[in-house]
């Protein structure tokens, strides 16, 4: 009897989750393939869909287009300028981008781990820019870092260097071929910091005071305390916040549409923008395809390891 109700728990828990793995099956999976499909055709225009069985009025299938194997991955990677520049602006905005949300946010976890007064209303600051959408961040970043004109004067944060004595720090900010990227960075961090802080502080709470007291007793000063007892501890919290930054860097999209868009010189410009310009611009559909297989790859590379270790992690516990 109590086989038969194990059975039965067994299957009502497979026909709770069934649509959900249908769904995903469909449309992650199924147009994860379709996408790699496309990219290897010769689609470059409006070439009629191509129906398939009784699917007829479903016109989601790839086009009657030529078979180009490989040719538009190497045409991206040898042949267009663009996406290596592209590829250079991504691989520059993640390295900046991390490593300021790591500092940013273990300073100000720090900080309000010393049972500071205000403690809540602090960490709801913080915290706040991350419930703010990447467009409206940009939107206002492009506001507060317009650097102005002859005409105008001085404006947004240039404005207030000139007003506090500090003239020297104005500079073209996104518009700026040479430090456009840091615009954006700044912007960025601003909104995931407070995310990174977070973390960091449930990291540090989870942390025994015990452990702290006896390398006080031991005689560590409070530097070497945070230096070989804290930080070692931190450090799956750092690896999951490097996951998880590094994954929104390298699709980052929506933060450089509304900011700065490909920027002067493509200063700017990542793949995911590229990818939007090739097909619903250039009708490039099948280059299109290859750059979004190519951004799955480098997200791939960096989240499929971490989730590897997590499950052999969780097996030898």
């Amino acid at each position: 009897m109590r086989i038969r109700h194990l059975e039965w728990d067994r299957l009502i828990a497979i026909l709770l989750i069934s649509p959900s793995i249908f769904a995903i099956a469909i449309f992650v999976y199924a147009f994860i393939g379709w996408t790699g499909w496309a990219s290897v055709l010769k689609w470059n225009d409006m070439m009629p869909l191509q129906p398939l069985g009784s699917f007829e009025n479903i016109k989601i299938l790839p086009p009657k287009a030529p078979f180009a194997g490989l040719d538009n991955y190497i045409r991206l990677l040898t042949v267009d300028q663009r996406f290596r520049i592209d590829l250079w602006n991504t691989l520059v905005f993640t390295s900046l981008f991390i490593a300021a949300c790591l500092i940013v946010g273990l300073l100000l976890a720090v900080l309000l781990d010393q049972k500071i007064r205000g403690e809540g209303v602090f960490r709801g600051i913080f915290l706040f820019p991350m419930s703010v959408s990447f467009i409206v961040t940009g939107v206002v970043w492009k506001w507060v870092l317009t650097p102005g004109t002859e005409q105008t004067g001085a404006v947004g944060i240039n404005q207030l260097f000139e007003g506090v004595g500090l003239g020297f720090l104005k500079n073209g900010w996104y518009t700026d071929p040479k430090i456009g990227i840091m615009a954006v960075v700044i912007a960025a961090t601003w909104q995931m910091s407070g995310y990174v802080m977070a973390i960091y502080l449930a990291g540090l709470r989870a942390i025994p005071e015990d452990l702290r007291e006896a390398a006080r007793v031991d005689g560590a000063n409070e530097f070497q305390v945070f230096q070989h007892i804290i930080l070692p501890l931190l450090q799956p919290v750092t690896l999951s916040a490097v996951i998880i930054l590094g994954h929104i860097s390298l699709k980052i999209f929506d933060l450089i549409y509304s900011m700065t868009g490909p920027g002067a010189g493509f200063s700017t410009d990542v793949p995911a923008l590229y990818m939007l310009i090739t097909v619903y611009q250039g009708n490039h559909f099948a280059r299109g395809a290859a750059i979004a297989i190519i951004l799955l790859v480098l997200v791939s590379v960096l989240v499929v390891p971490y989730l590897i270790y997590n499950a052999r992690t969780e097996v030898e516990q």
